[in-house]
């Protein structure tokens, strides 16, 4: 078998061949008229065309003799085209066999036929050369066999696995329906930062990066959510962003430093009437962009069109970990009851990160049904507002199905006294060696002393929402071109 340097080396001599043609293998214009799709579902009216011209990678070739079948494929659709010595040019005909390689990307015009097979084909009258590939494509290549591979070369997987191309579309669909809905709420659709001098909105490590110009330190943002409430404060009722987080965390099979998230802010509403609204939002994603509200899901039927359940925290932590009133136990106590779970835990780790790193090894795995998790700590959500009835919890709540956190929320904090203390706090865990922990953001605090109405806010997970409804378990499957570590480092 050649080895791909020596296929490249081939593929070289035929452009070679093409310039002493006079033909430029890349050239800039091409007179494609038609979408493959188009000419499938048209095709009786168009077969009525003297000539039509075409144009797609060439996916396969079969000549046999005098005749050259192909079929290309231009993104919407494959389609098939003869070469045929008498209705193509013999000098056409010979260069096309010379110097075509699958892979290749050609235009061809002719007029439209259907073979003795009931194949609409076009019968080629001439073709062109518009890029021709010097390496070949996957079937030819063991490569990308390698798992990482495909993700390192996510251009050849596309090619190669047609379902991989419908994932991401269905990607793409699924973010224009959930930005339909959010538009038909009355949502605006905004951009906020993503150099920020302070990462805060959530409990996670940040990327940092300097600014020659100005001299100073930025950071790269964690969650869109503190901007979005300053537009609160600002005077609109309703906004939502759909953007790339970055968080300089562990990279395992939910979680990609580089992220894509949709968040929402409602003023006048609160964590319940927001749990409503989601609810409706998640039905009507799963019932029309995954064509029913029933889906399989690592082998478990995922059901969408009952109501959602709903459970506490600490209730679940009761049923799944068997931890009996979690509420007053002591940190040493939990971190005894993760090392009797066989959990690892750091020394500087809080309370509160203790029993989500429970919650999420040993409880989360068992809610396959979409549920919502209320009632938590209330150091576990420091942006949150305390419930009336228990100030000890947090007014808020988590969606889960198939075992993953798919939805997080909350009645947004919105009095600045309580808003300080919570990040004093956060900054006591932080000196303490928590490098999650939420920095003390007097910018925002300064814009909460303005007055921000109470309201509802939502962060959805776009990618683990798709790997859920493509019954994906490794986010990597669902992001173009997920993080990787340079080939070759150790």
């Amino acid at each position: 078998m050649a080895s791909l340097e020596e296929l490249r080396q081939v593929r070289l001599q035929k452009i070679d061949v093409l310039k002493k043609h006079g033909i430029d293998p890349y050239p800039i214009k091409t007179a494609k008229q038609y979408e493959n799709t188009d000419v499938i579902q048209k095709f009786e009216t168009l077969s009525k065309e003297k000539t039509l011209t075409l144009a797609g990678r060439v996916m396969s070739l079969r000549p046999q003799g005098g005749l050259i079948f192909l079929n290309f494929n231009d993104g919407s659709a494959v389609f098939q085209a003869l070469l045929k010595k008498g209705d193509t040019l013999e000098k056409d005909f010979d260069l096309f066999s010379e110097t075509v390689d699958v892979g290749d990307f050609v235009e061809v015009t002719g007029s439209l036929f259907e073979t003795k097979r009931g194949e609409k084909t076009l019968l080629v009258s001439s073709w062109r050369m518009l890029s021709k590939a010097i390496l070949p494509l996957p079937e030819k290549w063991h490569g990308l066999q390698d798992v990482e591979e495909r993700f390192r070369k996510r251009y050849l997987d596309l090619i190669a696995s047609p379902e991989v191309k419908q994932r991401f579309t269905f990607r793409s669909r699924l973010i224009t329906e959930l930005r339909a809905s959010l538009e038909r709420a009355g949502f605006l659709e905004v951009e906020t930062s993503m150099l920020q001098t302070l990462a805060g909105g959530t409990n996670a490590e940040p990327f940092k990066t300097h600014h020659n110009a100005l001299q100073i330190d930025l950071h790269l943002r964690i969650a869109q959510e503190l901007d979005l409430k300053k537009l609160l404060i600002g005077g609109f009722p309703k906004v939502y962003e759909i953007g790339r987080n970055f968080r300089n965390e562990g990279i395992d099979v939910t979680h990609n430093p580089e992220f894509t998230t949709v968040e929402w802010y409602q003023a006048y509403s609160d964590a319940s009437g927001q749990m409503a609204f989601v609810e409706k939002i998640i039905k009507g994603l799963v019932e029309k962009i995954a064509g029913g509200a029933k889906i399989i899901y690592g082998g478990n039927e995922v059901d969408f069109s009952k109501k959602f359940k709903t459970a506490t925290f600490y209730e679940i932590l009761e049923k799944h970990a068997s931890i009996h009133d979690a509420a007053s136990l002591t940190l040493d106590a939990l971190k005894k009851k993760a090392a009797e779970l066989k959990i690892k835990v750091d020394d500087s780790d809080t309370l509160e990160k203790v029993l989500d790193t429970i919650y999420k090894r040993i409880c989360r795995p068992y809610l396959i049904q979409p549920t919502f998790i209320t009632d938590f700590p209330i150091h576990y959500l420091p942006l949150a507002k305390k419930k009336s009835d228990d100030p000890k919890l947090v007014d808020a709540f988590q969606l889960v199905a198939g075992g993953m956190e798919l939805v997080k929320a909350f009645s947004e904090l919105n009095d600045p006294l309580d808003q300080r203390a919570r990040f004093a706090e956060q900054e006591k865990n932080r000196k303490a060696g928590d490098k999650e922990a939420q920095p003390n953001d007097e910018a925002f605090l300064e814009a909460l002393e303005h007055g921000m109405p109470p309201a509802g806010g939502v962060g959805i997970g776009i990618d683990r929402l798709t790997m859920l409804l493509n019954d994906q378990k490794n986010i990597r499957e669902v992001i173009f071109f997920p993080t990787l570590r340079p080939k070759g480092d150790a």
